[in-house]
């Protein structure tokens, strides 16, 4: 499959694909807390801090795609863009990761100094062998990470994400509900902001460049 591929594939023409996209998109992800922050995140400022203010980011050990094991300062000193979903999501997903990783390419010269991450919310089937196949079809760049249901919920309650299981689609597939934002750490695993995925990639890049040092 290409990234045009997955960038373009048509979502499921039923009840199910506008619930999940409607929800995960508007009233799960962005709230009224999102919608502040997406009318910020558009102006000339980066977003505000979301969540009252509670600390977001901390402590994680999780497993790549390859079966290394990572942790959130193990990025070779790199900033990093994260995002919380699954490979297999066909709604907020599939417009979150493809202007994540176009936002990283839109960097430029840039682009390496910035890593994109995604943390399972479903890793009965973003197993490692599975992301091996999908996330490169993103960008080639492209992190998964998974690990034990106690170790993702830890890394999930450091960044303020919930996930729940909604439903099976008639396909027998779980669809789950999850955070919306993408994050942009720094390379200590400090966060910096967060960005909507309504953006568009050159915002995003935008926003992310202004936090870069320079050099």
């Amino acid at each position: 499959m290409t990234i045009e591929a997955v960038r373009t594939r048509p979502q499921r023409q039923s009840w199910l694909a506008t619930f999940t996209g409607a929800a995960c998109a508007l009233g799960i992800a962005l709230g009224a807390t999102g919608a502040s922050l997406v009318e910020d995140a558009t102006a000339a400022s980066p977003p505000p801090l979301p969540f009252g203010g509670a600390k977001i980011g901390g402590d994680f050990t999780l497993e790549d795609q390859f079966g290394n094991t990572r942790t959130e300062q193990d990025f070779d000193g790199r900033h990093t863009l994260i995002f919380f979903g699954y490979a297999n999501c066909e709604a907020i997903c599939t417009v979150a990761l493809p202007r994540m990783a176009d936002a990283v390419d839109q960097l430029g010269a840039d682009s390496e100094r910035v890593q994109p991450i995604l943390i399972t919310v479903d890793p009965d089937r973003d197993t490692p062998e599975a992301m091996q196949e999908v996330l490169p079809n993103l960008h080639p760049r492209m992190i998964g990470l998974t690990g034990s249901k106690s170790a993702l919920k830890q890394a999930r309650d450091a960044f303020q994400v919930e996930s729940k299981l909604v439903m099976t689609d008639i396909e027998g597939k779980p669809v789950y509900s999850h955070g919306s934002y993408i994050y942009l750490m720094d390379p200590n695993g400090g966060f910096l902001t967060l960005l909507p995925p309504i953006l568009s990639p050159e915002r995003m890049a935008e926003i992310i460049r202004g936090y870069l040092p320079a050099g």
